[in-house]
């Protein structure tokens, strides 16, 4: 059974999303045989390599809300991803353009490292402060991945995988995904957001049967 998972990897729901997820999974017989496959959303595709602005501000003015509310977001999504084991560190976010890191992902993806890619690209972004918008951060990271940095590099430099990341994304509003997390199971049992581990639990029961 596949799992094909539309998500960016700046997205804070995304990563709970993923962790709740995986959670669900390990719980039930058969795990071993789910395949997940990572599809790209890119949440603001116009968006520079790195904003000069910290995510608190960039929110503030995205939303039109003051700096203290932007605080409040930040604070209420931190609360639910410890509550699934992650530790948000959003005051040091640097959020930018993410079509790069999708680009990665596609890379690693043809080589059977998509979830390791995407595990380390979140993790870097939301726990370590990391600009998952620059490229020096992102070979570095697909490194640390077991990814060949020269070969990732020289992919980066071309036009290599824009086409794929497209298509996902066309995909996604062909099936009229136009937020994410969403989660598509067995290609037909959909699941959008950031859904308890007993949802998702159940979600995978239904495609399963």
């Amino acid at each position: 059974m596949q799992v094909e998972i539309w998500s960016d990897v700046i997205c804070p729901w995304c990563y709970i999303g993923k962790r709740n997820f995986e959670a669900a999974l390990a719980g039930l017989p058969g795990a071993s045989e789910v395949t997940v496959v990572w599809r790209s959303f890119e949440l603001d595709p116009q968006a520079p390599a790195r904003y000069g602005e910290t995510l608190e501000q960039m929110l503030s003015r995205k939303y039109g809300v003051s700096l203290q509310e932007a605080a409040a977001m930040n604070a209420r999504v931190t609360a639910v991803a410890a509550s699934a084991g992650l530790q948000y560190r959003l005051a040091d976010a640097l959020p930018g353009n993410t079509l790069d890191a999708h680009r990665i992902l596609h890379f690693a993806l043809a080589r059977q490292a998509g979830g390791q890619v995407m595990e380390r690209l979140m993790q870097a972004y939301f726990t370590e402060g990391l600009p998952v918008g620059e490229r020096d951060a992102l070979v570095r990271l697909a490194g640390e991945c077991g990814l060949d940095t020269t070969e990732v590099s020289a992919m980066l430099e071309s036009d290599a995988y824009i086409q794929e990341v497209r298509a996902d994304e066309a995909r996604a509003a062909t099936l009229g995904i136009n937020s994410v997390p969403h989660f598509l199971i067995d290609g037909r049992v959909h699941v959008s957001g950031a859904q308890a581990v007993e949802s998702f639990k159940q979600a995978l029961q239904q495609a399963m049967a």
